[in-house]
């Protein structure tokens, strides 16, 4: 049976690279929330006259994230007993919070935490200041709103938990702040397969 790892984290951590880091070393498929929902999330937003390039505003989270989450969940299922691991990316910070969750998302294929192997890689970077210069780094329209409300973002740097019912050895976080990606890609992949 493959597993099915989330990384999670705040914008600018580095899930993505991380992720596709640790999939180059092994048969692995990474399923980012934000590449998923783009073209459906680009149109959404434009339909009702808001800015296409917003990804963090309060009309943007009612109008198209739980879409995002929806599509990137049911892909994930779609895949769940294929030979490819399945790492999925996104903040998923309600999702994560709530102990029934990842439950509730496996019985939609009629399977349990028994069936699946789910792991969690929480992402974080050592400080405020790496956060800005990574996103800033990125070069991305979709991060405007970020900086212009710079203040509320940064609220989403807090440590962070998982309240799934996981053995607490399926749940790291994992500091990204390293320039050496391939060194901290390593760490992910001893945790997720212990080797």
């Amino acid at each position: 049976m493959n597993k099915l790892v989330f990384f999670l984290g705040p914008g600018g951590a580095g899930k993505t690279s991380l992720a596709k880091a640790v999939a180059s070393r092994r048969k692995a498929a990474v399923l980012d929330m934000d590449i998923l929902l783009r073209p459906a999330a680009t149109a959404i937003m434009t339909m009702h006259g808001l800015d296409p390039d917003d990804r963090d505003s309060d009309e943007y989270k009612r109008l198209c994230r739980d879409l995002g989450y929806r599509i990137t969940m049911d892909t994930a299922l779609d895949n769940i007993g294929l030979s490819a691991d399945l790492y999925v990316v996104g903040p998923f910070t309600k999702e994560a919070a709530d102990p029934a969750w990842i439950e509730t998302e496996l019985q939609r294929i009629g399977m349990t935490l028994q069936e699946v192997e789910v792991k969690v890689v929480l992402v974080t970077l050592k400080d405020e200041e790496l956060f800005r210069e990574r996103i800033a780094g990125r070069n991305s329209p979709l991060d405007g709103w970020k900086f212009r409300n710079w203040e509320l973002f940064r609220s989403a740097f807090s440590p962070r938990t998982v309240a799934w019912p996981l053995p607490e050895v399926n749940v790291a976080v994992i500091d990204n702040s390293s320039p050496e990606l391939d060194v901290t890609a390593g760490k992910v992949e001893q945790f997720i397969y212990g080797e």
